[in-house]
């Protein structure tokens, strides 16, 4: 798993990872990879404070940002990258288990992937239902969320819900970068809006 989190880093551009941002204070020591602790990048979030707009590019690289979700509730699964064996298998369970159970909730996942990358995971996954949307254009999720990993490139997995006003009721930030979240909390969450 890390070695393809690696290599998924890999494929970003070099000028993708020059970021000049401060460390994430509030998740500091949070997450780790390989059993190593992370410095997490840009402004966390704490659940109760409105969530911060963001600005990320769907499959066509279009702009997509949080007040396209307005007067809806919003779940944002974050992945570091689609192409991992983890990642896919949280994207999986939320459009296969969960969107089907909330519809008027927009469902999410962001990634730093290139939209291209993505379109072709939907496409040979059959992800339908939740919309798969990129950070590794403007970076802004990573850096209002708190969740770009510095010296990688990608952003920590972590689950995000927000309900119709974009507050945020419940946060999730995975302390394994290679475990899945644990998935009942966040549908306990949902059933709450």
């Amino acid at each position: 798993m890390l070695k393809a989190l690696l290599l998924a880093s890999s494929l970003i551009s070099a000028s993708a990872l020059a970021f000049d941002l401060p460390e994430n204070t509030l998740d500091a020591g949070k997450v780790k990879a390989g059993g190593k602790a992370v410095v997490l990048l840009g402004s966390g979030v704490s659940q109760g404070q409105a969530a911060p707009d963001f600005k990320v590019a769907d499959g066509d690289f279009t702009a997509v940002t949080l007040a396209d979700f307005e007067r809806r509730a919003v779940l944002i699964s974050v992945v570091p990258s689609l192409d991992t064996g983890t990642c896919s298998l949280q994207t999986k369970h939320f459009n296969e288990q969960v969107a089907d159970k909330f519809p008027d909730v927009a469902m999410l996942t962001i990634s730093a992937d290139l939209p291209f990358a993505q379109k072709r995971f939907c496409k040979a996954e059959n992800i339908d239902k939740v919309k798969t949307l990129s950070d590794s254009v403007w970076h802004s999720f990573g850096e209002n969320y708190g969740l770009l990993i510095k010296d990688m490139g990608l952003l920590s997995r972590a689950i995000f819900v927000l309900d119709k006003d974009h507050r945020v009721v419940y946060k999730q930030l995975v302390e394994n970068l290679s475990k899945e979240p644990d998935y009942d909390p966040v549908v306990k969450a949902l059933e709450q809006l």
